[in-house]
């Protein structure tokens, strides 16, 4: 609980700027040249190399999610108007109105520029090519708390009351496949090479589907409701990601074991001393990355132990998102802080190749 770090830093501060309300979300351009960020007073806004420009200015409407397409193209937001812009470049090409419906949750595939988006109890997809909506899907249970899109962009995972259903974009008419609980899914990812399904869960577990087995693992004994959700792209010797999953003020970091039967060993990481807000690994590595409203952005060498603090918010961080090759680490703050630290390496620039 202490936030005393080695020596040498891994992550130095390149960028500091300030919004004019609680940053809501952040999102890095595939090609890593460009970070989105939207806050509660509606404000979005593109940082590039030390620049600002501001796409839509605060209209004291909430805007609560932010993501890029695939090719870097078309960047979308959703919020609390109800309403799903979609940017190319710097231009609004598109608005969808949803109200009274909020959108608190949107995805783009990473195989085509299809846009999935919440609204209540459905979630509708959206076709940036065609500027059409391609189909409506009824959650049916609850309002949807989650969706994500599998990598290759063939299913798609939405979370909520009673477990996640996984739809075959395929086929969408087709029945979705169904992760049954009797809790609700709070927070829910697919792993990176697509094997895996996470449920982060109301009732303090986490569940870990084996795509093609239908027996789920199911992990228990957190403090509180699984908040947040990671998994690492690196992979351990037995050929599996990593998951890291936050509960509280604390982060439990799962590997699977060789014997089936065991699943998946615990490690549990202490040093936050608030509630955790967002949690990610760094691109192709085990390092860690855990943001909390306790004014910590705290970096974990190979999701074993702290190897730095990151501070400079003046309450707590809202947000966190690498950079895609891992060059930089972005930060949103409950004050409106938007911050950016830089990988210490010997010569290195901004990467405008």
């Amino acid at each position: 609980m202490n936030p005393i770090t080695t020596k040498s830093k891994e992550f130095t501060e390149h960028y500091c700027g300030t919004l004019s309300d609680y940053v809501t979300a952040i999102a890095w351009s595939p090609d890593g040249k460009t970070l989105a960020a939207t806050s509660a007073a509606g404000e979005v806004v593109l940082w590039n190399d030390g620049e600002l420009v501001t796409l839509q200015t605060g209209n004291s409407t909430s805007v609560d999610c932010v993501a890029f397409s695939p090719d870097g193209k078309f960047l979308a937001v959703g919020g609390q108007d109800g309403q799903v812009k979609i940017w190319q470049n710097t231009e609004l090409i598109a608005t969808l109105e949803n109200a009274p419906a909020w959108v608190d949750k949107l995805a783009w595939s990473q195989a085509n520029n299809q846009l999935a988006f919440s609204l209540g109890r459905y979630v509708q997809v959206w076709n940036a090519d065609t500027r059409e909506v391609v189909v409506t899907l009824n959650f049916d249970n609850s309002s949807v708390l989650g969706i994500d899109w599998r990598r290759d962009g063939q299913y798609l995972a939405i979370g909520g009351y009673k477990g996640v259903k996984i739809w075959d974009s395929q086929n969408w008419d087709q029945e979705p496949y169904l992760l049954d609980m009797q809790s609700v899914s709070v927070a829910m990812a697919w792993s990176p090479d697509g094997k895996f399904l996470a449920s982060g869960n109301m009732d303090r577990s986490v569940a870990v589907l084996e795509w093609n087995n239908t027996d789920p693992w199911v992990m228990r004994g957190f403090p509180g409701k699984i908040r947040n959700l990671a998994w690492s792209e690196a992979k351990t010797q037995l050929g599996a990601p990593i998951l890291a999953t936050s509960s509280v003020e604390g982060i439990v970091v799962w590997e699977k074991l060789e014997d089936e039967s065991l699943g998946w060993e615990a490690r549990v990481l202490t040093n936050h001393v608030d509630i955790i807000t967002a949690i990610a690994f760094a691109p192709n590595s085990f390092l860690l990355a855990s943001a909390a409203s306790d004014g910590w952005l705290c970096l974990w060498n190979k999701a074993k132990q702290v190897s730095q603090v990151l501070t400079g918010v003046s309450a707590g961080y809202s947000s966190l998102a690498w950079h895609p090759q891992g060059k930089f680490l972005a930060a949103g703050g409950d004050k409106g802080e938007l911050l950016i630290w830089s990988k210490v390496t010997k010569g290195q620039g901004f990467g405008r190749s």
